[in-house]
């Protein structure tokens, strides 16, 4: 009975927890079902994992190697592109070696650990666009006091204000979860680990979950928009008073990076979240993919493209590698 107890609870796959039944594994849905795809799908996404290490990497290396980027906004920048690197990190290598091993499990710790900082990550992101336009606040409304303001003092501690915030939120999170019960097989209609897809495949109550879930999304979401947009109205209000249209371009040119990458991840996640008709399974994954892997791919383009000290940092930085032996 013993070694049949023993046999039966490694076939299904699931642990016995007290009166509850807690399994060991998960299945990830993918992003496609179809064999023929495979290739496809796992070569354009090592694609663009390596375009987004590659590139962020770049940003922070040419930030790090010249002293005229030595700024607050460019501080918060090359946080932006280490939290960028780690976002897509937290998903698409678990999916990429699923692929290459023709398999679809995540254990029961490896999806709490990628649940964990894939809030981390997701969350560190909208405030640091939230700090950075901050930043930009003082910078056109206050320039006189823009450098006593925005002391390397208060910059190192509005990122880590941020980090205590964000870790808080993602433990209870896990903490919670912990707490619900999954049957045996359960399959998670997503490509990772994601929180809301994870609740609905719970077979306990997640009313306080789903409460919490509420409350972090106004935490890590609504507020930061909200901080956005009121250093924006604030900014547009300031340039309305100034006469010359070649200073209000002027002024206005250093938040077009910003405002793009600002666009680009609250477009694609606000929308994925707030669109009822986003519930179903291939149009909550395809708008995953938008913000978690496409937005940390295009900002280091958007950066080094609309950004003249970005783009001289990056060409002193090539020049200086071209002149070593």
């Amino acid at each position: 009975n013993i070694a049949f107890n023993s046999f039966s609870s490694r076939h299904i796959g699931y642990m016995e927890a007290g009166n509850h039944t807690r399994v060991s594994e998960f299945f990830l849905q993918g992003l496609s079902d179809n064999p023929e795809l495979q290739p496809l799908v796992f070569g354009l996404f090592l694609f663009m994992y390596l375009v987004t290490v590659l590139g962020n990497l770049l940003i922070i290396l040419a930030i790090l190697s010249d002293s005229n980027l030595h700024t607050p906004m460019y501080f918060f920048l090359s946080n932006l592109s280490s939290v960028d690197i780690c976002f897509i990190s937290t998903t698409v290598p678990k999916m990429l070696v699923n692929i290459q091993a023709h398999s679809k499990d995540i254990s029961y710790t490896g999806c709490l650990i990628q649940v964990y900082f894939f809030m981390i990550f997701a969350g560190m992101d909208g405030f640091l666009l939230t700090v950075m336009a901050y930043d930009r606040y003082v910078a056109i409304c206050h320039p006189l006091h823009y450098t006593v303001i925005m002391n390397p003092r208060l910059c190192g501690l509005l990122v880590l204000m941020c980090w205590f915030i964000i870790f808080w939120v993602s433990l209870i999170h896990v903490l919670l979860m912990r707490r619900l019960t999954f049957c045996p097989g359960t399959e998670i209609p997503h490509f990772f680990c994601e929180v809301v897809q994870i609740l609905k495949v719970a077979c306990s109550d997640t009313l306080i979950n789903n409460i919490f879930l509420y409350v972090s999304t106004a935490i890590l979401g609504v507020f930061p928009l909200i901080g956005i947009l009121f250093s924006y109205s604030l900014i547009v209000s300031s340039l309305m008073r100034i006469s010359s249209a070649a200073g209000k371009y002027k002024a206005f040119s250093t938040c077009g990076s910003h405002l793009s990458v600002v666009s680009l991840y609250y477009g694609t996640s606000l929308g994925l979240y707030f669109n009822p008709s986003a519930t179903h399974s291939s149009q909550s994954s395809i708008g995953s993919v938008m913000y978690t892997v496409v937005t940390p791919m295009l900002n280091p383009f958007i950066y080094s493209l609309r950004n003249k000290d970005v783009k001289g940092a990056l060409g002193r930085l090539h020049n200086r590698g071209a002149l070593c032996p």
